[in-house]
């Protein structure tokens, strides 16, 4: 039977009735945009993160852009971020005019290596984004300590990460500003295009609310040079059916990685490390492998899809060169050579698990499957 990464068609089965209700109501008020629903997710998404403000925004992208602009961040400014991570990470930055210096990452979590982010401040460091890959914070008191002694903006990039926490404080709730996407496979995830940006600073808040409005905090009056990047309420009222699930499905997710640790115990694989500080919220569950290519071709042959987060790291992107240079980080290069994601998500059975790693460990053992031999 095929396995797909993720089956979106079986969360809206479960969600169906509650979301058909919810879009009917947003149909009959006749308002699509900052309206009541999108106010309440902001407020329901503030409380559950345990933060003063959240600001929603069309995406996640545009989250980091009006967090880097909210914090004052352009043109001279260099900012720090991980080079093993998608690549609207540093796009953000370039889109403000500043230079983005990539640092690498911590070969066991893949997230920014404290060290590493220190050796790579220069005299025009302005700004750190730190990003929880995967669904998994990076080490934030260290983090956070490096940004207070140099004086530095932190901005988290919780893409991946939404429930995630160190320590108990959740992942958007450390930085100066959060940010997230709820891109329909994020483990909060919209029908479209969908982001928040969250903080405790209630002057980064109003200026965040001015840019995703045209500069304008009233109409007419436009006191910033803004952008159109406002949530509309059909997806916000999505959202907020979805919100109410969250913890249940990302502890569904936690109980499929321990199954899938279970069954692949002893194999010659890397799984997943847990820091230990906090809840993993596995937005995806990925190994590494040095024939990675050739297991997800075996995996495929068999029917069940895996994803590779990412094949390139940002600094040898063909649209970053100018910024990377020469640059080497090796532990991001060896990542993106190894790494192989397997499907987790919350309507995964608990049968396709199991399928999954048996196909695993007979790719491993490189057995051909229908002759029952080694291949």
């Amino acid at each position: 039977m095929k396995t797909a990464m993720l089956d979106l068609a079986a969360e809206l089965n479960e969600l169906e009735p509650e979301l058909s209700a919810a879009l009917r109501g947003v149909l009959a008020s006749g308002h699509f945009i900052l309206g009541s629903q999108g106010a309440a997710l902001e407020a329901e998404i503030a409380r559950y993160l345990g933060v003063a403000h959240a600001v929603a925004v069309a995406n996640g992208t545009d989250a980091l852009i009006l967090a880097l602009r909210a914090a004052g961040i352009g043109p001279g400014d260099e900012v720090v971020t991980p080079a093993f991570t998608f690549v609207a990470t540093a796009e953000a930055v370039v889109h403000v005019g500043a230079t983005p210096v990539f640092a690498d990452i911590d070969p066991s979590t893949f997230n920014l290596d404290p060290e590493r982010l220190e050796a790579a401040i220069t005299p025009a460091t302005r700004a750190v984004i730190v990003v929880h890959l995967y669904g998994q914070t990076a080490d934030l008191p260290a983090i956070l300590g490096v940004c207070e002694r140099r004086s530095l903006t932190l901005i988290e990039d919780c893409a991946q990460a939404i429930g995630a926490d160190f320590d108990g404080r959740q992942a958007g709730a450390w930085g100066a500003l959060g940010c997230f996407s709820f891109y329909p496979t994020k483990n909060l995830g919209a029908f479209g295009d969908a982001g928040m940006v969250v903080t405790g600073d209630a002057r980064l808040a109003e200026r965040v609310r001015m840019l995703r409005h045209h500069g304008s905090r009233v109409a007419n009056c436009h006191e910033l040079i803004g952008y159109n990047s406002r949530l509309d309420e059909l997806q916000a009222a999505i959202l907020r059916v979805k919100l109410k699930r969250l913890t249940g499905w990302n502890a569904r997710r936690r109980a499929h990685a321990a199954d899938y640790r279970r069954l692949l115990a002893g194999a010659p694989l890397t799984l997943p490390v847990e820091h230990g500080r906090g809840e993993h919220v596995y937005h995806q569950f990925t190994i590494r492998a040095a024939r990675r290519d050739a297991l997800r071709e075996a995996l495929g042959a068999r029917g069940i899809a895996t994803g590779i987060y990412y094949p390139t790291p940002v600094h040898l992107q063909p649209a970053f060169v100018t910024y990377a240079g020469s640059l080497s980080l090796p532990v991001s290069e060896q990542a993106a050579r190894e790494v192989l994601s397997l499907p987790i998500y919350p309507q995964l059975a608990e049968s396709a698990v199991e399928g999954i790693c048996e196909a695993l460990l007979e790719a491993v053992a490189g057995k051909d499957r229908k002759a029952g031999k080694p291949g």
